[in-house]
């Protein structure tokens, strides 16, 4: 069931992104005039075709459907026939367009992926999503949290600049996680306002420690940044386990581990997996049935030693006690006005697409790995995962997907729309077309970069696929 939900969410993924980048295309070119011959879903074998009796296009469904194009009347296709176009065609022709209008066809299809993915975040903006609220988790020692003050269970309430100005409030954990990616890239300090108690504090949060690699993987960890205030209770122990000889139950809530705090599941785990073999002391609450809002339940204390189990992933010894958590983390519903979330819904667009372009930056220049890459594989597995999330999750993933592939396409690199782009540019300020021979060799080299690109990404999803 899985694996259907991720193939149709894939097709309906593509199929949608597919159509909205094309459309951008015909939609311009016949607003300058152009005729289009064909309008094509796919590739490959017709499946379903049909003709316009209007304009004349054929539009076409293939059998192949990753990618799709819009086939646009060119006398360059046509050199080695000439007269084939009949004289009251030629006006049309896309050749025969201004050097304006040819930027503006080929800059429509990633201009609508733009536009598609604002449409899609003021959607999800504006319809609410329920989001775990910015609590902070007891932070590890030493970490950058840590030593900006932070004893867990502040609210974060706002991110500032390392001047105390430029204030973006922040209204959950997503949102915090966000803010603190993007200000990562250009700052090395930042300010964050937070709730504890009796009053409102600044935190002065350190990023000068990530590194490329970190902002890869999970920065927030590497800052010591974890989602906190949640309650966490045991769902299972299993037999012979260490948790059962420790005497743990299912339904005792966690309330500290070695006098540490527990409102994180990541951070209980990640105590219990490095503590391998040695004993820890489990303070617990038993027959709280609220979760201990009532104060109800008997408190115990227990110890128990993880036992050691190699990491199937690293391949290190690490601790695990045989049980499994609940947690019931705070959650905040976040949700826009239609002007805001329009305005919302620019903004994460415009910020996705310069992160996305610097990240491509960073890979080209080794900063960043290119593990980042992904293809058609990790895209169907990410599709089927939102979905089964619900309709928020799937329209944020698919705005994510519609950024990516406009971007992508706005690359200078010939074969893409970036590729015809960049020809038009140096005949707008030459006054002369880049010639066939050169285009030719152009081509051949940008269709190079894209196999490469594909080869990469495809390794990469396999890689992942079996734990490379």
């Amino acid at each position: 069931m899985n694996l259907l939900t991720e193939l149709v969410s894939f097709v309906v993924a593509i199929g949608v992104l597919v159509v909205v980048h094309e459309y951008g295309h015909y939609s311009v070119a016949r607003l300058c005039g152009v005729k289009v011959l064909r309008f094509s879903i796919g590739f490959g074998k017709p499946l379903v075709q049909w003709v316009s009796k209007k304009s004349g296009t054929e539009w076409t469904i293939s059998a192949l459907p990753l990618g799709g194009y819009v086939k646009m009347l060119d006398e360059r296709e046509l050199k080695d026939t000439p007269g084939t176009i009949p004289d009251e065609d030629l006006p049309h022709a896309f050749n025969r367009q201004s050097v304006g209008k040819r930027i503006a066809i080929v800059a429509a299809g990633p201009l609508a992926n733009f536009i598609l993915a604002i449409a899609l975040f003021a959607a999800v903006f504006a319809s609410g999503v329920t989001e775990p609220t910015a609590i902070v988790a007891v932070p590890p020692a030493h970490t950058a949290a840590a030593q900006a003050g932070f004893q867990g269970g502040e609210t974060i309430l706002a991110v500032s600049d390392a001047n105390g100005s430029d204030t973006e409030p922040v209204r959950s954990w997503a949102d915090l996680r966000w803010k603190l990616l993007s200000s990562a890239f250009d700052q090395n300090r930042v300010v964050l306002s937070a709730r504890d108690g009796g009053g409102t504090y600044d935190f002065p949060l350190d990023l000068s420690r990530l590194t490329s690699r970190d902002l890869d993987d999970d920065f927030m960890a590497k800052l010591g940044l974890e989602a906190g205030g949640a309650s966490l209770t045991i769902a299972g122990v299993e037999a012979g386990s260490a948790a059962q000889q420790a005497g743990l139950q299912k339904g005792d809530r966690l309330v500290a581990i070695d006098g540490r705090p527990v409102d994180s599941a990541s951070t209980f785990i990640g105590y219990v997996k490095a503590h391998a073999g040695k004993p820890v002391h489990l303070r617990i609450v038993r027959g709280d049935t609220q979760n201990g809002a009532s104060g109800q339940g008997q408190t115990l204390m227990l110890t128990i030693t993880p036992a050691m189990q190699r990491d199937s992933e690293t391949g290190e010894e690490v601790g695990r006690i045989g049980a499994a958590l609940a947690a019931q983390a705070p959650t905040v519903d976040v949700r826009y006005g239609p002007i805001e979330s329009v305005r919302l819904g620019a903004f994460r667009t415009w910020d996705i697409a310069i992160y996305s372009l610097r990240m491509f930056g960073r890979m080209l220049t080794g900063e960043a790995s290119l593990k980042n890459l992904s293809g058609p594989v990790t895209i169907a597995d990410y599709a089927g995962k939102s979905a089964r999330l619900g309709p928020s999750a799937f329209l944020s993933f698919l705005a994510l997907v519609s950024i990516s592939l406009g971007v992508l396409n706005l690359l200078p690199i010939p074969v893409l729309d970036g590729g015809h782009l960049l020809y038009y540019a140096v005949e707008a300020v030459t006054g002369k077309a880049v010639s066939d021979r050169w285009q030719l060799v152009l081509q051949r080299a940008g269709l190079a970069c894209i196999v490469a690109l594909s080869a990469i990404a495809l390794f990469n999803d396999l890689a992942r696929l079996i734990h490379f």
